[in-house]
């Protein structure tokens, strides 16, 4: 089982100091991120992708490329490339150069984002927003596999004879996830290719989550890809620790109020009470952490998002520490404990090198 982060990149103001960083601040910030991941031995590091201020990572590539540099054995990520209004030429060139480049460290989560306005400034509309997912995903999955591609569709002018470049290394297409939170027909693409389903669980009680995860364990079996346990499912989820959960609750709790992704709603405490929201001990997150199982099955990811609202780096780079020591080591000794014999490893390049 992998776990890791991933950063939406938003550059809040401190809202205990009034301060807000500058652009090149945040950017710097999540690259220190990352490298504290791997210092601490997580597995994963994920970036979202975003057009729009309070965002800075527009162009995950060029993030993951200079990370891939400085680091050995991260597997880089997305938490969201935006399949809908990226060109799936260009996703497939660029994540095939960052395969190349980081040997094999690489894969990749497609989704729709949460920013409406995005699609009319790539040219295209809200009110296709599935069927644009579905299309480019369709094209995306040849251009990877095949050498020559002859395509027509409904969003792109056609390609003849077209070959992307650079070729998979060693003609292994990066893993794919297909991240969702509410849309049961991004589960079934997800079902029908054999991908993975990443449900970022951050806002969601366990009933949905668990709607979700069931749906497309089933339509997964159903296009006979193995059983529903041998889906892969990757999970989200947020915490703030630290050693006394009394002091967690009172430093985080004027972040949670005013945080741009779900600030100025619900308690923390109402928050907490309904998602998989975690401010208290390492303990806490442990415990917590845990029953997510119950409700989703045996997994092969699991994603923690630590340095939204204005957090200072300082900060999160503490958070971290306390998942690699204290919480990250538990996890795995204990999923490992009750994981049956037959639930798939998460996928790594090696891995898909060696079924192949």
């Amino acid at each position: 089982m992998q776990f890791g982060i991933f950063s939406v990149g938003d550059v809040t103001p401190d809202p205990t100091t009034g301060r807000t960083p500058t652009e090149r601040e945040r950017i710097k910030a999540m690259v220190a991120i990352a490298f504290k991941a791997e210092e601490v031995g997580l597995d994963v590091f994920a970036t979202g992708e975003h057009h729009n201020p309070p965002f800075v990572p527009s162009s995950p590539t060029t993030m993951l490329g200079y990370i891939a540099a400085r680091t050995e054995r991260l597997i880089l990520s997305t938490a969201t490339t935006l399949i809908t209004t990226n060109d799936p030429v260009k996703i497939a060139e660029d994540f095939a150069m960052l395969q190349h480049l980081a040997d094999g460290r690489v894969d990749l989560m497609l989704g729709r984002g949460n920013t409406a306005p995005v699609y009319p400034w790539f040219g295209q509309d809200i009110r296709q927003g599935i069927p644009l997912a579905i299309e480019n995903y369709a094209l995306l999955h040849r251009l990877w596999r095949e050498e020559a591609v002859d395509w027509e569709g409904r969003f792109r002018t056609p390609l003849e004879g077209f070959t992307a470049t650079p070729r998979p290394l060693d003609g292994v297409p990066p893993f794919v996830w297909h991240g969702s939170i509410r849309s049961p027909e991004i589960a079934e693409q997800a079902a029908y290719y054999g991908d993975g389903f990443f449900h970022n669980n951050i806002f969601w009680p366990a009933e949905h989550t668990r709607r979700m995860v069931e749906l497309y364990r089933a339509r997964y079996a159903h296009h006979g890809h193995g059983t529903p346990e041998q889906a892969i499912v990757g999970l989200g989820g947020h915490v703030f620790m630290r050693k006394n959960s009394q002091d967690a609750v009172r430093e985080f709790r004027p972040y949670f109020d005013v945080a741009p992704v779900y600030g100025h709603g619900p308690s923390l405490e109402e928050f907490t009470a309904q998602t998989p929201l975690t401010v208290g001990s390492p303990q806490q997150v442990v415990e917590k952490t845990l029953t997510f199982r119950e409700y989703a099955g045996d997994y092969q990811r699991q994603l923690f998002l630590i340095d939204h609202a204005g957090l200072p780096l300082k900060t999160v780079l503490e958070q971290i520490d306390l998942l690699g020591e204290e919480v990250v080591p538990v996890l795995r000794k204990e999923f490992a404990a009750v994981r049956p014999a037959g639930v798939p490893d998460a996928p790594t390049h090696a891995g898909l090198l060696a079924a192949r």
